[in-house]
Order: C-alpha cells, then sequence, then structure tokens
C-alpha cells in the first residue's frame, strides 16, 4: 500500500524511530509499504520514519536498482569526505551542500532478525546516511554548515512567505523558553549531588529552600512557554493544527521531570 510521505512545512510526528523488537506481520506490511512509495514516488530510499511510523526500518536500492531491507541500522565506521548536493524527499523542490562520509560500514538485521553487515562508498553510501539521519530524528538541516543553513532557510522563505500564514518556520522562539527550563533544571541536580557530600543539616535545608523556590521559577517558565508557544503557533495556519499536541507534550514531560527533581530533593534535602 502506498504511504503519504510527510513533507515540509507539517512537522515529522515522529521524534526518533524505535528498534524492532519483534519481527512479524506488521513489520513486513511496513517493508512492503515503504517498497510501494518508493515505486510510486521514484525515490531510491525511504525510512519508516518519514511516513510516521515509530519502526528503524530503512529501505534503500543499491546500485543495481534491487531493494536492501535494513532494520536497525548503524553506522559502526566510516572513512573520508565528499560534498554531495542532496534532496530529500521532505523538503520538496529544494536542495542543499551536505558534507558525508566517503565510505561507510554499517550494521542492521533483515526481516526476519538474522545480523547483516555491509559496506558502501559514493552514492550509495550517501543514500544510506541520509535514511539513517531520519531514525535519529533529523533530515539533512542538521547535517548543513551554518552559511548552507542559512542559506537553506532562505531559500524556504522565497518558496514560502514568511508573512503568509501558510508558512511554518523551522525555528520558534519558544525554543529559547524550552533551553532556559533545561538549563534550570540541570542546575537543580547540583544540590541533590552535594547532599551526598554535606551533614550539616542547616545547609541541606537551605538547599531545600533553593529548590523549592526554583522550582516555583521553573512552573512559571513553562506556564510561559505554554501560552507563549500556542500564540507563536497559532502566526501560523500550516503549525496551528499540528503544534498544539506537541506544545502539551512538550510541556507535560518538562513538568514530570521537574517533580522527580522535587521527589528526590524531598527525600534528599528536607530536614524534619
Amino acid at each position: 500500500m502506498v504511504r503519504t510521505i510527510i513533507q515540509y512545512p507539517t512537522p515529522l510526528s515522529v521524534e526518533y524511530a524505535t528498534d524492532v523488537r519483534i519481527f512479524d506481520e506488521t513489520l513486513f506490511a511496513l517493508i512492503e509499504d515503504l517498497k510501494d512509495t518508493i515505486n510510486e514516488n521514484n525515490l531510491d530510499a525511504l525510512s519508516a520514519y518519514q511516513i510516521g511510523s515509530y519502526y528503524n526500518v530503512v529501505i534503500v536500492k543499491d546500485d543495481s536498482g534491487e531493494f536492501i531491507e535494513m532494520i536497525n541500522p548503524r553506522l559502526i565506521s566510516h572513512s573520508g569526505t565528499i560534498i554531495t548536493d542532496e534532496q530529500t524527499a521532505y523538503y520538496p523542490d529544494k536542495s542543499a551542500e551536505i558534507q558525508r562520509y566517503d565510505k561507510i560500514s554499517v550494521v542492521y538485521q533483515d526481516r526476519n532478525g538474522n545480523d547483516k553487515s555491509m559496506q558502501a562508498s559514493g552514492e550509495f553510501s550517501i543514500r544510506i546516511q541520509r535514511k539513517i539521519d531520519y531514525t535519529f530524528g533529523a533530515t539533512f538541516v542538521q547535517k548543513m554548515s551554518k552559511e548552507e543553513k542559512e542559506k537553506f532557510e532562505k531559500n524556504l522563505e522565497n518558496g514560502i512567505n514568511s508573512e503568509n500564514a501558510d508558512y511554518c518556520p523551522t525555528i520558534f522562539h519558544r525554543d529559547k523558553i524550552l533551553k532556559l527550563i533545561n538549563m534550570v533544571m540541570l542546575l537543580m541536580l547540583l544540590p541533590l549531588v552535594a547532599s551526598f557530600f554535606i551533614e550539616n543539616k542547616q545547609t541541606l535545608q537551605s538547599l531545600w529552600m533553593y529548590q523549592l523556590y526554583t522550582v516555583y521559577g521553573v512552573i512559571c517558565l513553562n506556564v510561559v512557554y505554554f501560552f507563549y508557544a500556542q500564540y507563536e503557533g497559532k502566526l501560523h495556519i500550516a503549525c496551528d493544527s499540528c503544534q498544539l499536541g506537541n506544545i502539551v507534550a512538550t510541556t507535560v514531560i518538562s513538568l514530570v521531570k521537574l517533580a522527580v527533581i522535587v521527589t528526590a530533593s524531598y527525600f534528599l534535602l528536607h530536614v524534619i
């Protein structure tokens, strides 16, 4: 069955691929769907990630046009570099210069779970590398140099007017708030580590109070992130319908992390 390939500006619905543990009919059906989709769209390779699947599955055509089924692929060694002008189905009609490894060694499993290995070079090597990137939640944008990335994003804006509501940017201001939240929570781990080396109850109590005040700050930052992210998403129709779920999930995950830190702080720092 031919599946729909996710394309920009729709965000990729999977953060990263999960290794396949059960080799059954569900996997076999996915593999056949990927092949059908490759043939229908005249492609040379496709990752399950690109059709919204969590499975770590990559299908590539070798230089003779034969399909190679790669389950749980891993790049284990490489040599040499090559600059290539690449295109990807996620950004149709767009290309960019990317630095890749010229020769690679890959390990993977076949559809029956048997361990396999492969060496590849040139165009075939690049093809495999592109698809493995997707299994880690990345497009070729993450492989670009700073200058190439800026050029590529300008080309995107030329293709889709950034003032138009149908445009969905690749970088959001809300990400800076999220980065700050993560940095603060990382700092909150320091008192937990210090507690193993401190016996003075007054010092421990002071650290506990520090944690409490910091918790309030992180909660406020999450509230700011949640509402600002929605506001930023509503500026672009293309982002509005698909981003709300990501915003909610990101906020919930952040608060769960905070709850874990607070719980650990209570038991390690709070002096009764």
